[in-house]
Protein backbone atom coordinates (compact mmCIF):
# COMPACT_ATOMS: atom_id res chain seq x y z
CA UNK A 1 0.00 0.00 0.00
CA UNK A 2 1.37 3.47 -0.66
CA UNK A 3 2.04 6.00 2.06
CA UNK A 4 0.92 9.63 0.76
CA UNK A 5 -0.11 13.16 1.89
CA UNK A 6 -3.33 15.14 1.21
CA UNK A 7 -3.02 18.95 1.83
CA UNK A 8 -5.62 20.91 0.74
CA UNK A 9 -5.14 24.92 1.19
CA UNK A 10 -8.37 26.68 2.86
CA UNK A 11 -9.37 30.36 2.62
CA UNK A 12 -10.86 31.74 5.82
CA UNK A 13 -12.71 30.16 9.33
CA UNK A 14 -15.25 29.08 8.87
CA UNK A 15 -13.98 27.74 5.57
CA UNK A 16 -15.31 29.75 2.37
CA UNK A 17 -13.00 28.55 -0.08
CA UNK A 18 -10.54 25.63 -0.71
CA UNK A 19 -7.37 25.00 -3.84
CA UNK A 20 -7.75 22.20 -5.84
CA UNK A 21 -5.51 21.11 -8.62
CA UNK A 22 -7.00 20.02 -11.95
CA UNK A 23 -4.68 16.46 -12.99
CA UNK A 24 -3.39 17.36 -16.10
CA UNK A 25 -1.34 13.92 -16.23
CA UNK A 26 -1.19 10.33 -14.50
CA UNK A 27 -3.05 8.80 -11.19
CA UNK A 28 -6.21 10.61 -11.32
CA UNK A 29 -5.72 12.62 -14.82
CA UNK A 30 -8.70 14.98 -15.29
CA UNK A 31 -10.16 14.69 -11.82
CA UNK A 32 -9.60 17.33 -9.50
CA UNK A 33 -7.54 16.66 -6.06
CA UNK A 34 -5.74 18.21 -3.41
CA UNK A 35 -2.02 18.69 -3.51
CA UNK A 36 -0.18 15.43 -2.10
CA UNK A 37 2.09 12.30 -3.16
CA UNK A 38 3.82 9.82 -2.13
CA UNK A 39 6.73 10.40 1.05
CA UNK A 40 9.64 10.20 0.09
CA UNK A 41 12.71 7.99 1.93
CA UNK A 42 13.62 10.07 4.80
CA UNK A 43 11.11 12.27 5.03
CA UNK A 44 8.47 13.13 7.31
CA UNK A 45 4.75 12.93 6.90
CA UNK A 46 4.57 16.85 7.47
CA UNK A 47 7.71 17.51 5.36
CA UNK A 48 5.94 15.28 3.05
CA UNK A 49 3.01 17.58 2.25
CA UNK A 50 4.98 20.53 2.57
CA UNK A 51 7.11 19.55 -0.36
CA UNK A 52 4.11 18.30 -2.34
CA UNK A 53 1.99 21.52 -2.07
CA UNK A 54 5.08 23.29 -2.68
CA UNK A 55 5.98 21.49 -5.90
CA UNK A 56 2.27 21.11 -7.13
CA UNK A 57 0.88 24.89 -6.35
CA UNK A 58 3.60 27.37 -5.45
CA UNK A 59 2.23 27.21 -2.40
CA UNK A 60 4.88 27.41 0.83
CA UNK A 61 3.71 26.99 4.44
CA UNK A 62 5.51 26.07 7.79
CA UNK A 63 5.09 22.58 9.93
CA UNK A 64 2.72 24.38 12.62
CA UNK A 65 0.04 25.47 9.87
CA UNK A 66 -1.09 22.28 8.82
CA UNK A 67 -3.51 21.32 10.20
CA UNK A 68 -3.93 17.17 10.53
CA UNK A 69 -7.32 15.62 9.73
CA UNK A 70 -6.49 11.80 10.08
CA UNK A 71 -6.00 9.17 7.39
CA UNK A 72 -7.88 8.19 4.17
CA UNK A 73 -7.39 4.98 3.02
CA UNK A 74 -8.48 3.64 -0.74
CA UNK A 75 -8.92 -0.04 -1.77
CA UNK A 76 -9.35 -0.94 -5.05
CA UNK A 77 -9.45 -4.51 -5.01
CA UNK A 78 -9.36 -4.93 -8.82
CA UNK A 79 -6.32 -2.65 -8.97
CA UNK A 80 -4.59 -3.60 -5.83
CA UNK A 81 -1.81 -1.37 -6.96
CA UNK A 82 -3.34 1.59 -6.78
CA UNK A 83 -4.14 1.28 -2.77
CA UNK A 84 -3.34 4.28 -0.29
CA UNK A 85 -3.36 5.73 3.11
CA UNK A 86 -3.17 9.51 2.92
CA UNK A 87 -2.45 11.40 5.47
CA UNK A 88 -5.03 14.17 5.27
CA UNK A 89 -4.03 17.86 6.03
CA UNK A 90 -5.47 21.57 5.82
CA UNK A 91 -3.48 24.38 5.60
CA UNK A 92 -5.15 28.21 6.03
CA UNK A 93 -1.86 29.89 6.29
CA UNK A 94 0.50 30.29 3.41
CA UNK A 95 3.26 32.46 1.44
CA UNK A 96 3.86 32.74 -2.27
CA UNK A 97 1.63 32.80 -5.17
CA UNK A 98 -0.24 29.87 -6.45
CA UNK A 99 0.79 28.45 -10.11
CA UNK A 100 0.46 25.52 -12.38
CA UNK A 101 2.89 23.06 -12.21
CA UNK A 102 3.15 19.82 -14.76
CA UNK A 103 0.71 18.01 -12.89
CA UNK A 104 -2.08 20.03 -11.18
CA UNK A 105 -3.62 23.20 -12.76
CA UNK A 106 -4.84 24.82 -9.58
CA UNK A 107 -8.47 26.78 -9.11
CA UNK A 108 -9.87 28.14 -6.38
CA UNK A 109 -13.47 26.55 -5.64
CA UNK A 110 -16.42 28.37 -2.75
CA UNK A 111 -17.14 25.44 -0.31
CA UNK A 112 -20.41 25.19 -1.77
CA UNK A 113 -19.32 25.00 -5.22
CA UNK A 114 -16.81 21.63 -5.36
CA UNK A 115 -16.92 20.08 -8.13
CA UNK A 116 -17.70 16.63 -6.60
CA UNK A 117 -18.78 14.90 -9.75
CA UNK A 118 -15.08 15.91 -10.75
CA UNK A 119 -13.37 14.66 -8.30
CA UNK A 120 -12.53 10.34 -6.91
CA UNK A 121 -16.11 9.49 -5.50
CA UNK A 122 -14.67 9.09 -2.14
CA UNK A 123 -14.63 13.41 -1.70
CA UNK A 124 -17.50 13.50 -1.45
CA UNK A 125 -18.12 11.61 1.85
CA UNK A 126 -14.85 13.07 3.59
CA UNK A 127 -14.34 16.42 2.70
CA UNK A 128 -17.85 18.02 3.98
CA UNK A 129 -16.74 16.25 7.25
CA UNK A 130 -13.01 17.59 7.25
CA UNK A 131 -14.30 21.09 6.26
CA UNK A 132 -16.45 21.26 9.57
CA UNK A 133 -13.76 20.25 11.53
CA UNK A 134 -13.92 16.67 11.82
CA UNK A 135 -10.77 14.45 12.35
CA UNK A 136 -11.09 10.74 10.20
CA UNK A 137 -10.21 7.75 10.12
CA UNK A 138 -12.00 6.62 6.97
CA UNK A 139 -11.76 3.35 4.63
CA UNK A 140 -13.03 3.64 1.02
CA UNK A 141 -13.64 0.46 -1.39
CA UNK A 142 -13.94 1.17 -4.69
CA UNK A 143 -15.81 -0.99 -6.86
CA UNK A 144 -14.70 -3.25 -10.03
CA UNK A 145 -15.02 0.53 -12.15
CA UNK A 146 -12.05 1.63 -10.26
CA UNK A 147 -13.71 4.73 -10.09
CA UNK A 148 -16.85 4.20 -7.75
CA UNK A 149 -17.09 4.29 -3.64
CA UNK A 150 -19.13 0.63 -3.07
CA UNK A 151 -18.32 1.36 0.94
CA UNK A 152 -17.08 3.68 2.96
CA UNK A 153 -16.48 3.88 6.35
CA UNK A 154 -15.55 5.94 9.63
CA UNK A 155 -13.73 5.35 12.82
CA UNK A 156 -14.83 6.87 15.58
CA UNK A 157 -12.32 7.41 18.23
CA UNK A 158 -13.16 4.96 20.26
CA UNK A 159 -12.54 2.88 17.59
CA UNK A 160 -16.19 2.11 16.50
CA UNK A 161 -16.73 1.93 12.63
CA UNK A 162 -19.44 3.43 10.96
CA UNK A 163 -20.10 1.56 7.66
CA UNK A 164 -21.72 2.95 4.91
CA UNK A 165 -22.51 0.48 2.03
CA UNK A 166 -23.47 2.12 -1.39
CA UNK A 167 -25.90 0.53 -3.76
CA UNK A 168 -23.93 -0.02 -6.79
Amino acid sequence: MIEATLCIPVLEQPPEAVLLGLKLSGFGEGKYVGFGGKIEAGESIPQAALRELKEESGLRARAENLEAHGTLTFIFPHKPEWDHQVHLFLVWEWQGRVRESDELQPAWFQVDQIPYSQMWDDCRYWLPRALAGESLNAFFTYCVDNQTVVRASFERSNSSRLDHGIST
